[in-house]
């Protein structure tokens, strides 16, 4: 049977590991925000008001307010 390892070592191993999971997972959201990014505004440019939810919620966060406040000129200013 294993030895017991002590608390603070698993905490410190914890927090460790979680510091490279967040480092590595960083660099790979950053890309996968770039590509989102740039489907969205794809979308936006060639799409017809009202859009799909998916650009409706981009277009949110973009903005900061809620999309029914949002008008046509808003997004296609945000997809450029």
């Amino acid at each position: 049977m294993a030895e017991r390892m002590s608390t603070r070592i698993r905490y410190d191993r914890i927090r460790d590991n979680g510091a490279l999971s967040r480092t590595t997972n960083g660099h790979k959201k950053r890309k996968e925000r770039a590509s989102r990014d740039a489907r969205m505004k794809k979308l936006i440019s060639g799409g017809a008001y009202p859009y799909i939810p998916a650009v409706q919620s981009w277009l949110s966060v973009q903005l900061g307010i809620p999309f029914t406040q949002i008008t046509e000129e808003q997004a296609k200013a945000a997809a450029k």
